[in-house]
C-alpha cells in the first residue's frame, strides 16, 4: 500500500452451516456483502471470526478461499495471532503467499498467566516483520490480558520495518492513541479504533484514522470516519449519534453473534450458528437487535432477498 489504510476495516464473520461445518460459499457472500457495503478493507481470521474455534485446516481454507475470491477488489487483513513466534511466522509466510495486503497480530500470550515480557513481545513481532514484505498491525485488545506500553509500541513502530498500524481498543483507548500518536510521530502510519466502534468519537479526537467494527453494519459507521477526517465534525457527531444504540447493543449484549444473526436474517448466509461453548442469542437479545437493524435499513437485512 503506497498511502497509509483509512476508513472501515470491518472483521467478517466466519459462517457455518447449521450442523457447524464451514460454510466455503457462504463466506464467498459475506465478503461481497461487505464489499457491497463500501468498505476501505476486510480483516478474517480475527476473534470475531471465532478464529479461537477453528481448525489450521479450516483457518488455511477459509484464507485461500476468501483472498481468492476478493481477488484484490479491497485490500485484505489476514489475523495471524498465536502464541508460538514459529507458527505466527508460519501463518504469515503463508497470507502473504495467497496475496493478503497487511497482517493483524495480538502479543503472544495463553491464558492469564502465560505471556512474555516486553522483549519477548519485540521478538515475536520482529520475526514476522523480518519474514515478510506487508506491513503489520499490533491489536492491543484487553482479551490478550497484556499490557503494551506506548514506549514499547513506539520501539516497535521505530525498529521493525513493516510494523506501522495499532488497532487500541483497551480501556481509555483515546487517551492511549492520543500519547501513541504524540510520541511516535510519522512512524504511527495507521491509529485505529476497534471493539465495534463503542469508543469511535473519542478516539477520531485524538487522532485515529480508522476503525476496524464487526462487519454489522460498516456502510453507516464508516461515514462518521470519513465526515470527521474531512473537517466535518458535527456530521460525524450526528452519525455516531444515530448509530449509538446498535453500536451498544452489539457491544454489550451480543458479541460477534450480532453480525451472524443479522446476515442470516438477510439472507446472506444460510446459518447463524456459533460454535460451542458460544450460545445462540436470547429470543430477547434477538429481537431488539432485529428491531435496530431495521431501524437503520442495513444492507445486510436485505441484500440476499
Amino acid at each position: 500500500m503506497k498511502t497509509p489504510l483509512t476508513g472501515i476495516l470491518p472483521v467478517a464473520p466466519t459462517p457455518f452451516h447449521a450442523d457447524g461445518r464451514i460454510d466455503e460459499e457462504g463466506m464467498r457472500r459475506v465478503l461481497d456483502c461487505l464489499i457491497d457495503q463500501g468498505v476501505d478493507a476486510i480483516c478474517i481470521l480475527a476473534n470475531y471470526s471465532e478464529q479461537f474455534v477453528l481448525s489450521d485446516d479450516e483457518r488455511a481454507t477459509l484464507m485461500r478461499v476468501s483472498l481468492e475470491h476478493v481477488a484484490g477488489r479491497v485490500p485484505m487483513i489476514v489475523t495471524i495471532s498465536h502464541y508460538s513466534t514459529d507458527i505466527v511466522t508460519r501463518r504469515a509466510r503463508d497470507a502473504q503467499a495467497l496475496g493478503a495486503s497487511m497482517l493483524m497480530m495480538m502479543p503472544p500470550y495463553h491464558g492469564s498467566g502465560l505471556k512474555a515480557d516486553d522483549q519477548g513481545i519485540f521478538e515475536h513481532f520482529q520475526a514476522v516483520s523480518d519474514a515478510i514484505d506487508i506491513p503489520i498491525m499490533v491489536q492491543d485488545a484487553p482479551l490478550s490480558g497484556v499490557v503494551l506500553s506506548v514506549p514499547l509500541l513506539v520501539r516497535m513502530a521505530r525498529e521493525l520495518e513493516h510494523v506501522g498500524y495499532f488497532k487500541i481498543e483497551c480501556p481509555f483507548a483515546a487517551d492511549k492513541l492520543a500519547a501513541l500518536i504524540e510520541a511516535g510521530g510519522k512512524d504511527i502510519l495507521g491509529p485505529w479504533d476497534g471493539e465495534e466502534a463503542v469508543t469511535l468519537l473519542a478516539d477520531l479526537d485524538a487522532g485515529c484514522t480508522a476503525s476496524m467494527t464487526s462487519g454489522l453494519f460498516p456502510e453507516h459507521i464508516r461515514p462518521i470516519v470519513t465526515h470527521f477526517l474531512a473537517g466535518d465534525r458535527d456530521a460525524a457527531l450526528a452519525q455516531w449519534a444515530k448509530c449509538l444504540p446498535l453500536i451498544n447493543h452489539e457491544n454489550r449484549q451480543c458479541g460477534l453473534r450480532a453480525c451472524k444473526t443479522v446476515y442470516a436474517e438477510g439472507g446472506v448466509i444460510g446459518s447463524d450458528y456459533v460454535r460451542h461453548p458460544q450460545k445462540p442469542l436470547s429470543q430477547r437479545t434477538r429481537d431488539r437487535l432485529l428491531q435496530l437493524a431495521r431501524d437503520m435499513d442495513l444492507i445486510a437485512l436485505k441484500w440476499g432477498k
